[in-house]
């Protein structure tokens, strides 16, 4: 397709509206999150770690999204989707995004980071997800994947990004940022784990591991029908993988050399000109790329396996994927000296130069086809397997980690059913992480006081009972005292929260350290905080919330005044700024004075689009009589103006589309 006509299909979609496509798609697991995997390469590339990883969490039941490296040259937001199996829960991806730039070539701008928030959030609307975990392979998708709302963040450093000709520099940048911000951190190699360790030592609440490669034993290890014959009934000195600069030349020459009497076999595409540079070689067969359904075939022909790598930086931090799959076949195999086969050393053969290489080979072609030596190799490599590796992922991913601690304080003040309704919404987050939970209860006589007690002793979270009704400042200051968290949200008895909200805000607060307060948006409040979204029951809320918050992923509003129905700050933000004021009695205006406190004191605040929180609005001033309740809003509103020497400027709703 010529440029001119590209730019006129691109115009001609721009005018027409996105519509998700028809597929079979399985409901998410209960309780599992789905998983979204930020490609390094196409699905149909070299069949290794990243869509083994994706094909085995699909077996396990999760649904996965495989995120291609290759974008959709689309100005829309939105997606295609391919399926890759029959049950509805494997699909490879491609996002819109304009021009559809190559990710290796350089960091994304900020017109194209917000097109693929917006297209991965329509995707993640369309499939009505739960919750994600957002598996990096390559760090271009680090300001998309890592500002997805209730999700987790898990960097798979899986190669030395640097070493490879084809990414941009500011791409380490990035990377540099996924190794100190994931929330899990796997390395595929020990080398790759020392590498990071020095420059990026992992945070408190950050998790470390090495998740090294592994193999389909079930394919490799079974014998096929039909495999590869050399056409001269030749011993086979096999290779197969990419033929890069990597790629150690003199190496092969010398084997096929010492060696005439066997075919040397390299599978692969040749992307460096191997091919022409061994020539001279009759013995030498390069094949190029051959499907992995065909990969076993071959490998059953092969009598000797062989890893003839350059020792460099990129090959010093790869833990090579085909020796796992050589093992499973029960192959010998003679690699190079890099530091992740020494824990194969007992199945390996280690080369430290050429004539050693050569030796091992010729020792290896004189082992029987099926020794106790071969059953060894394969015996190993029945625990080396990609499901076995899935385990440990999922041990990392779904079992909550140590997090920040956020302490969240709920006043309350009779409105028994609406306190019922918020602490089961809190309850009800049990993908996300644990939270502190204080209720300060103002003196309820509906049934509130004893309801809690009993709340308190089987949750174990903390309650403060107050002889009076002490107003809403002086009782969230009681909570604020005691809260133990790193960061403090103040929630009013009258909400739902939906899942992930606390994760939420606080990413928001530590991604940008100029940010005091920050809230939800919501169904009901006077501000530009409203949202227009509808619902019947709580069943229809949190999907709703879901469609809305996953197409607004990593947005935040800058605005003057946050109702303090639902706020969270930052431990170190409470302490500059310090507790509401009590001077405003039962309510009305401490949520202003606050945010003017939080604005002298330089940071500013805003509402999180991509968090919704529900809200019945005023449920306490609804218990009081109109006239008191006008009387202290008119009380509070002089006092907050004399404080503040203005006049008090009415919240507003945001301005209609």
């Amino acid at each position: 397709m010529t440029s001119v006509r590209r730019a006129l299909h691109r115009d001609v979609i721009a005018d027409s509206l996105f519509q998700p496509p028809l597929c079979n798609l399985q409901e998410p697991l209960e309780n599992a999150p789905d998983y979204v995997f930020w490609g390094v390469i196409d699905w149909d590339f070299r069949h290794q770690r990243p869509q083994q990883l994706a094909e085995q969490l699909s077996l396990d039941g999760r649904r996965v999204f495989y995120i291609s490296a290759a974008l959709e040259d689309d100005p829309r937001d939105g997606f295609t989707l391919r399926p890759l199996d029959e049950t509805g829960r494997l699909f490879e991806v491609r996002l819109f995004a304009h021009t559809a730039p190559i990710i290796y070539h350089a960091v994304p701008d900020e017109t194209l980071i917000w097109q693929l928030r917006r297209s991965i959030g329509e995707l993640l609307s369309w499939a009505n997800s739960p919750q994600v975990v957002s598996l990096i392979q390559h760090p271009f998708w680090a300001p998309v994947a890592g500002v997805l709302p209730n999700s987790r963040v898990v960097y798979d450093c899986m190669d030395h990004h640097q070493g490879f000709g084809n990414n941009a520099a500011q791409l380490q940048q990035l990377e540099c940022r996924l190794i100190r911000e994931a929330d899990v951190v796997l390395f595929a190699s020990a080398w790759l784990e020392q590498h990071w360790h020095p420059q990026r030592p992992r945070t408190a609440a950050q998790q470390r591991a090495i998740l090294r490669n592994a193999a389909d034993f079930d394919y490799f290890s079974t014998p096929t029908e039909r495999r590869y014959q050399d056409p001269q009934k030749r011993p086979v000195i096999g290779y197969y993988g990419a033929l890069a600069h990597w790629f150690d030349v003199d190496l092969v020459s010398a084997i096929a050399s010492a060696f005439a009497h066997c075919t040397v076999l390299l599978i692969g595409a040749d992307t460096a000109g191997i091919g022409a540079r061994l020539r001279g070689h009759a013995n030498i067969k390069l094949t190029g790329e051959i499907p992995y359904a065909q990969l076993s075939a071959y490998l059953q022909a092969f009598d000797v396996c062989i890893l003839p790598f350059r020792i460099e930086p990129l090959t010093l931090a790869t833990n090579p994927v085909k020796v796992y799959e050589y093992l499973s076949a029960g192959k010998p195999v003679v690699a190079v000296d890099l530091p992740e086969l020494h824990e194969f050393k007992q199945q390996v053969a280690i080369a430290e130069d050429t004539p050693a290489f050569i030796n091992a080979i010729a020792r290896a072609l004189q082992e029987p086809g099926c020794s106790a030596a071969s059953r060894q190799r394969q015996a190993f490599a029945a625990q080396q397997t990609w499901q076995h590796r899935v385990q440990a992922l999922l041990n990392l991913t779904e079992n909550v980690a140590s997090q920040p601690l956020v302490s969240v304080i709920v006043v309350t003040y009779n409105n028994l059913a609406f306190t019922r309704d918020c602490l089961a919404s809190l309850a009800a987050d049990s993908l996300s992480e644990p939270l502190e939970i204080i209720v300060v209860d103002n003196a309820s006589t509906d049934g509130s006081v004893e309801f809690l007690q009993r709340w308190s002793a089987s949750s174990g979270h903390s309650l403060i009972l107050n002889n009076s009704n002490r107003g809403f400042a002086a009782a969230n200051n009681q909570g604020l005292a005691l809260a133990k968290g790193e960061f403090l949200a103040l929630l009013n008895n009258d909400t739902q929260v939906t899942s992930g909200w606390a994760q939420t805000l606080r990413r928001h607060l530590q991604r940008d350290p100029g940010l005091g307060l920050i809230g939800p948006v919501t169904n009901n409040i006077g501000n530009e905080a409203k949202i227009d979204i509808r619902y019947q029951d709580s069943r229809e809320m949190a999907v709703r919330a879901r469609q809305y918050t996953w197409r607004h992923a990593g947005l935040s509003v800058p605005c003057a005044t946050l109702g303090f129905f639902a706020v969270m700050m930052s431990r170190s933000t409470y302490q500059r700024i310090g507790p509401l004021d009590e001077a405003f009695g039962l309510g009305f205006f401490e949520d202003d004075d606050y945010c003017r406190r939080v604005e002298q004191a330089g940071l500013s605040c805003a509402f999180a689009e991509d968090v919704f929180i529900h809200h019945h609005l005023s449920a306490s001033f609804e218990l009081m009589p109109g006239s008191q309740r006008q009387q202290l809003f008119n009380r509070n509103k002089a006092f907050y103006e004399a404080k503040w020497n203005r006049p008090w400027v009415p919240h507003t709703s945001r301005e209609e589309p």
